[in-house]
């Protein structure tokens, strides 16, 4: 499978990464998921890492029965048996988390796998062939501070950002961490193909205006990049 054909998988444009506590509890983060679906998030990923095994599954089984009729993937953070298990779009994982090769082998070659990226090296590490062909997007950050992943690396430099994107060939790069109004130019003129957000949409009193607004300002973002 070639990196051209994984890029056709999945639209990282306004990624939203589910956080429990943020939206008050599993149910509110399952109607924060549809939602957000239902006015531009064009991908939803369930990350919980406090979560039990139950909890996860049967949170996962709501997600996709409200986004699968939206045509929005569900993307699981980390958990293949869970993802296997609810029949989910894909998984991501991180570059301590199992290896991307054995995520692939295990969920097939009609699913998305997504690699967390930190520094250059591991864009250039991942574009090796063996990887490459094995995951169909990345995610580049933390771009900003943030303070809804425990631990989070350092802040990536402006400077190293650009590098990475720059570097991921075919593959479409995400920017994750601390994204939030007013910081996505920078961004998507730095050479990302999408932003992942938390706090942007999840625990927002207005779910729906706080999606639509983030997809316009990615808009504009993208027209003025274009323009330049």
């Amino acid at each position: 499978m070639s990196a051209e054909l994984n890029k056709a998988k999945i639209d990282v444009s306004l990624y939203l990464v589910l956080d429990p506590d943020l939206c008050g509890g599993e149910a509110a983060m399952v109607e924060t998921a549809k939602i957000a679906a239902q006015n531009g998030a064009t991908v939803v990923q369930l990350r919980a890492p406090n979560w039990k095994k139950g909890l996860w599954l049967q949170c996962a089984q709501q997600l996709k029965a409200v986004l699968a009729p939206l045509n929005v993937p569900l993307i699981i953070n980390d958990h293949v048996d869970i993802a296997l298990a609810v029949d989910a779009d894909g998984v991501h994982v991180g570059q301590s988390d199992i290896p991307v090769q054995v995520v692939r082998q295990l969920i097939g070659p009609n699913k998305i796998v997504g690699l967390s990226t930190n520094n250059l090296a591991n864009v250039e590490q991942l574009l090796t062939p063996e990887i490459a062909n094995c995951i169909d997007y990345i995610g580049v950050g933390p771009v900003y501070p943030t303070s809804t992943k425990k631990d989070a690396l350092p802040v990536i430099s402006s400077a190293e950002m650009a590098a990475m994107f720059a570097s991921t060939g075919s593959l479409p790069a995400v920017a994750i961490g601390g994204i939030g109004s007013g910081k996505i130019a920078p961004l998507i003129a730095a050479g990302a193909d999408g932003v992942a957000v938390v706090s942007a949409i999840c625990g927002q009193a207005d779910v729906a205006l706080a999606t639509r607004n983030l997809g316009a300002e990615l808009q504009a973002a993208r027209a003025q990049s274009n323009a330049n």
